[in-house]
C-alpha cells in the first residue's frame, strides 16, 4: 500500500525561512535588522543577509538607507491589494452576475486583468439548455475575450504596446484580432462606444459583450459581461433590445458596490 505524504513533507527550507522573514515585520517593528532576524529566525547571519538580498531584489524587502535597516517592499503591498481585490470584485458581482444573467437569459460572467490574460473570477448560468458554458478559473488571452478587452481599453496606449511587443499575435481562431496595431484601432472604438464586443475570437459560436468595472480608487480592476451563443447574441439583440444598456446599467452597479462614484472621474 503506497501511504500517501503529508504536504508539509515536501517544505522547502529556504522558501519556509524566506516567509519567515516577511512575516517577522509588525505593525510596531516595520523595521528590523540582519541581527535581529538572525536571533529571531535561528539564522546564521550570512543566511538571513543571503535570503534579504533575494527578497529585496524581487521588490518585497526594501533597505532603509539611513538606519539599514529592512522593511516590506512595495511588492508584498501588491500582492496583498490583488488579494482582497479578487475576494472582494466576486464576492460583491455575485448578485449583479445573478440579476445580469436572469435579466438577458445568457451566461454572467466577471473578471480580471492579470498581465496579458483574464482571469474569470466567477459566472452565472441562465437555466436553459442551449447556452454559453462557464469559464470560471479560466485564464485567457486578453485581446480575443470582450472582458479583456474591456479592461486593455482603460490602459494608457504605451502600457498596451508594453503587453505586445510583438506585432503579431497569437490567435486563438480566424476571427481573433491579428495584429497590434489591429487590437489598438478596437480599443479606441470600445473607448468611444463604451463596451467591447468578442466575436467568436476565443471559440467558434460564442459571442461576448462586456463592460469595464471600477473601484472607490477610480481604477479599472475587472470587467463584467454576457457571453451567449452567437446566433442569439446578434448585432440587432445588442442594437435594439436593450441589451447593452442592461449591461452597462449592471456595471455601474458592480462599480458603485466597489464604492466607485459615478461621475468623479472620467474614462480615459
Amino acid at each position: 500500500m503506497v501511504m500517501k505524504r503529508e504536504k508539509a513533507n515536501y517544505t522547502i527550507q529556504s522558501v519556509s525561512h524566506a516567509l519567515d522573514i516577511l512575516e517577522s515585520f509588525t505593525k510596531t517593528e516595520d523595521e528590523l535588522g540582519v541581527t535581529q532576524l538572525s536571533k529571531r529566525l535561528g539564522l546564521h547571519k550570512n543566511n538571513v543577509f543571503r535570503l534579504l538580498a533575494t527578497l529585496e531584489n524581487r521588490g518585497y524587502i526594501e533597505q532603509n538607507t539611513t538606519t539599514e535597516n529592512y522593511r516590506l517592499g512595495a511588492k508584498t503591498l501588491q500582492i496583498g491589494s490583488i488579494f482582497i481585490e479578487q475576494r472582494e470584485c466576486r464576492r460583491q458581482a455575485r448578485p449583479v452576475l445573478e440579476s445580469l444573467a436572469a435579466a438577458s437569459g445568457e451566461t454572467a460572467v466577471v473578471a480580471v486583468l492579470r498581465g496579458t490574460k483574464v482571469i474569470y473570477m466567477d459566472s452565472v448560468e441562465p437555466d436553459r439548455t442551449v447556452r454559453a458554458v462557464s469559464r470560471i478559473g479560466a485564464m485567457l488571452p486578453a485581446f480575443c475575450t470582450a472582458v479583456g478587452k474591456a479592461q486593455l481599453a482603460s490602459l494608457p496606449p504605451a502600457d498596451v504596446e508594453r503587453l505586445y511587443p510583438d506585432p503579431a499575435l497569437t490567435v486563438l481562431t480566424e476571427r481573433s484580432i491579428k495584429t497590434r496595431d489591429a487590437l489598438m484601432t478596437e480599443l479606441k472604438k470600445i473607448i468611444d462606444r463604451g463596451y467591447a464586443v468578442e466575436n467568436e475570437e476565443t471559440e467558434a459560436d460564442v459571442r461576448g459583450i462586456a463592460v469595464a468595472v471600477k473601484d472607490f480608487s477610480k481604477r479599472v480592476i475587472g470587467a463584467i459581461g454576457v457571453m451567449a451563443p452567437a446566433s442569439r447574441l446578434t448585432d440587432d439583440r445588442l442594437e435594439k433590445g436593450g441589451f447593452i444598456s442592461l449591461l452597462q446599467e449592471s456595471g455601474r452597479l458592480l462599480s458603485t458596490k466597489l464604492g466607485y462614484i459615478e461621475g468623479a472621474a472620467k474614462n480615459k
